[in-house]
C-alpha cells in the first residue's frame, strides 16, 4: 500500500491560489443563522431565569449556506441548490447570497415549510440559548424533481460536488442518490457532509466528513479516542458503506484521513488552534476547504492539510464566519510544512504571529474585534491621516492605548487625505503611513478608510458601526459635541472620549518648517 505523500509548501499554495474561479456545486440544507447579543443585570421575578437586554442582531447564512460563504471566501465559483420557505427569511437568504455574488434562483421557495432559523441568545460572549424554528419532515416528490433538475443544469460545470446534509428534510435517499450518480458520470468529487445513522446512503461518495461523535454513532458507538481505534471505525464504514474515504474531524486531536486503497497508511493530521472561541460552523469550514481544494485538483491529503489550517482559523473566530483564501496564505507564508502538518502552533491566527500590527480590511477588522470582545477586552479606536508622524501622535496614541486594551486606527486613504488636505498631500502614500503605525507598540490594528472625492464622506462613521468600538478617542483640541463620528458611537453604546491636547507638534507645521529651510 502507498503511503500518503506530505504535501509542500509551495504545492498547498498552489492549489490555493488554483481554487479561485473553480466552479463548486453546494447542495443542502440552507438556513438563517441569528445571533442576539445583550447583557445581563438581573434575574425574572416570573421565574429564576435571567432577563437578557438586547443590544445588538446579527443574521448570517448558517447550514449550507456557511459552507458556501467559505466556498466564496476561498473565491471559487459557488453555486447552491436549497430548499427555502415562502417567508421574510427566505427573503433574507435570497438577499444574502445575492450579496455573495451568487444566484438565488437556485433556491426553491416550498409555501408548505418554514426558512429554517438557528437563533443564539448571547450575554457578552456566553451562549444562554438556542433556539430552532424547523420543518424537518422530507421534501415532496415535486420539489424533490425542481432540485435535480436544476442540479442537472449546473453539475456540467462543476469540478466538485458539496453535500451538506443537516437533516433539514432536503437530503432525501432520492436527492442524495441521483447526485452521486450525476457527479460520477460527470468523473467528478463528491464530498458529503453526514447526518444520521445510516452512512449507506452516501455510497459511492468520494469522502465523507463526520466527526468523532457522528463517526462513532454511525460504527454501533465504537470507540474513536485513538488513532487506532478512528481507523478501524473510519475502515468499517468505508467497507460497508461502499466509500472512497472517510475524513474524520477529530476537535482538538486534529483530523484523520483514512481512504479504500490505503487503510494500512492512514494520514492523521494535528492541530492546536490557540485561541478556540466558537466552534459553530467550523465543520462547514473544513468541508468547504476540502471541497474546494478537490476541485482544484487537489489529494485528499493535500485537501486535508489546507482544511486542517481552515479549521484552527475558524474556531478562533466568534459567530459562523466564513474562511477566506488570504488567511490560508497567511498560514502558509508563517508555517514550514512539518509544523503545518504536525505542530501545536498549526492553524495559528497571523495576529497573534506577527510582530507589528495588521493592516485588514472592513470585515476582516470585525471579524477581529469580536474575537478580542469575545475575551472580554475594551477596543479603543481613533481615526486621522497620519502623514508625517510625530511626537504628538505617538504621545496620543500611547495615552489612547492606556485606556483600553486594544487599539485600533481608522487611516485615511490617499484620496481621502488629499480631498481634505489639498493636492499635495500626503507626502507619503498609505502603505507607507500604515506600515509606520503598524510598528508602533501603542497600535494593535489599522484600517484604511475614507471617501474618492472632496464631496463624499471622509468621516470614520461607516467604518465606527461596523466595529462598534467601546471607546472612540479624539484629541484635545476637540469638543465632543463638535466631533463628528459621536452620533453613531454613542447610537450603539459607546463613548467618546477627549484625551490630552499636544500642542506645537503638527504635520502642517513639520511641512512648513521644511519648506522654509528649502527656500
Amino acid at each position: 500500500m502507498n503511503a500518503h505523500p506530505i504535501p509542500t509548501m509551495e504545492r498547498l499554495k498552489h492549489i490555493v491560489n488554483t481554487m479561485q474561479d473553480r466552479p463548486v456545486l453546494v447542495v443542502g440544507d440552507i438556513m438563517l443563522d441569528r445571533f442576539v447579543y445583550g447583557q445581563v443585570d438581573r434575574i425574572s421575578p416570573e421565574s429564576p431565569v435571567p432577563v437578557l437586554s438586547i443590544k445588538r442582531e446579527n443574521k448570517m447564512l448558517g447550514g449550507a449556506g456557511n459552507a458556501l460563504a467559505s466556498l466564496k471566501g476561498l473565491k471559487t465559483k459557488a453555486d447552491i441548490i436549497s430548499v427555502i420557505g415562502d417567508d421574510a427569511e427566505g427573503q433574507i437568504i435570497r438577499d444574502e447570497l445575492s450579496a455573495l455574488n451568487v444566484d438565488p434562483d437556485c433556491l426553491i421557495s416550498d409555501p408548505a415549510r418554514p426558512t429554517t432559523i438557528k437563533t443564539r441568545f448571547l450575554a457578552g460572549h456566553q451562549q444562554l440559548l438556542r433556539t430552532d424554528y424547523e420543518d424537518k419532515k422530507p421534501i415532496s416528490g415535486d420539489v424533490e424533481e425542481k432540485i435535480l433538475k436544476k442540479a442537472g443544469s449546473l453539475i456540467h460545470n462543476a469540478k466538485a460536488v458539496l453535500i451538506s446534509d443537516y437533516g433539514k428534510g432536503l437530503l432525501t435517499q432520492t436527492v442524495i442518490r441521483a447526485l452521486i450518480d450525476l457527479a460520477k458520470k460527470q468523473d467528478i468529487p463528491v464530498i458529503v457532509d453526514p447526518k444520521g445513522l445510516d452512512f449507506s446512503i452516501y455510497s459511492g461518495a468520494t469522502a465523507i466528513t463526520p466527526n468523532k461523535k457522528e463517526l462513532s454513532e454511525a460504527t454501533q458507538n465504537s470507540a474513536v479516542d485513538t488513532d487506532q481505534q478512528v481507523v478501524k471505525a473510519a475502515s468499517r464504514l468505508i467497507e460497508a458503506c461502499n466509500l472512497q474515504a472517510v475524513i474524520a474531524t477529530r476537535s482538538k486531536d486534529g483530523m484523520s484521513i483514512i481512504e479504500k486503497d490505503r487503510t494500512g497508511t492512514p494520514l492523521h493530521l494535528r492541530t492546536t488552534a490557540l485561541d478556540v472561541f466558537d466552534v459553530s460552523g467550523a465543520g462547514d469550514v473544513v468541508i468547504a476547504t476540502i471541497t474546494a481544494a478537490m476541485a482544484a485538483g487537489a489529494s485528499l491529503a493535500e485537501a486535508g492539510a489546507l482544511a486542517n489550517i481552515a479549521g484552527g482559523i475558524a474556531v478562533s473566530k466568534v459567530g459562523t464566519t466564513p474562511i477566506r483564501a488570504r488567511e490560508l496564505t497567511d498560514s502558509l507564508t508563517h508555517e514550514d510544512t512539518e509544523t503545518l502538518l504536525r505542530s501545536a502552533s498549526y492553524g495559528q491566527s497571523r495576529i497573534e504571529r506577527e510582530r507589528s500590527a495588521p493592516v485588514l480590511d472592513f470585515e476582516e477588522a470585525k471579524e477581529q474585534v469580536n474575537r478580542w470582545k469575545a475575551r472580554g477586552l475594551q477596543i479603543g479606536f481613533t481615526n486621522g491621516c497620519f502623514d508625517i508622524l510625530h511626537l504628538g501622535h505617538v504621545s496620543y496614541l500611547n495615552e489612547a492605548r492606556n485606556h483600553c486594551d486594544r487599539l485600533v486606527i481608522g487611516l485615511n486613504t490617499d484620496a481621502s487625505v488629499k480631498a481634505l488636505k489639498g493636492e499635495d498631500r500626503p507626502v507619503h502614500h498609505e502603505e507607507s503611513r500604515a506600515a509606520v503605525l503598524s510598528a508602533l507598540g501603542s497600535v494593535d490594528m489599522v484600517v484604511l478608510f475614507g471617501g474618492k472625492g472632496e464631496q463624499d464622506d471622509q468621516t470614520a462613521n461607516a467604518l465606527i458601526a461596523c466595529l462598534h468600538p467601546d471607546i472612540y478617542f479624539k484629541g484635545g483640541d476637540y469638543h465632543e459635541d463638535d466631533v463628528p463620528e459621536t452620533p453613531i458611537v454613542k447610537k450603539y453604546g459607546g463613548r467618546v472620549k477627549i484625551l490630552s491636547a499636544f500642542e506645537g507638534h503638527s504635520t502642517s507645521a513639520a511641512i512648513d518648517r521644511i519648506k522654509n529651510k528649502a527656500a
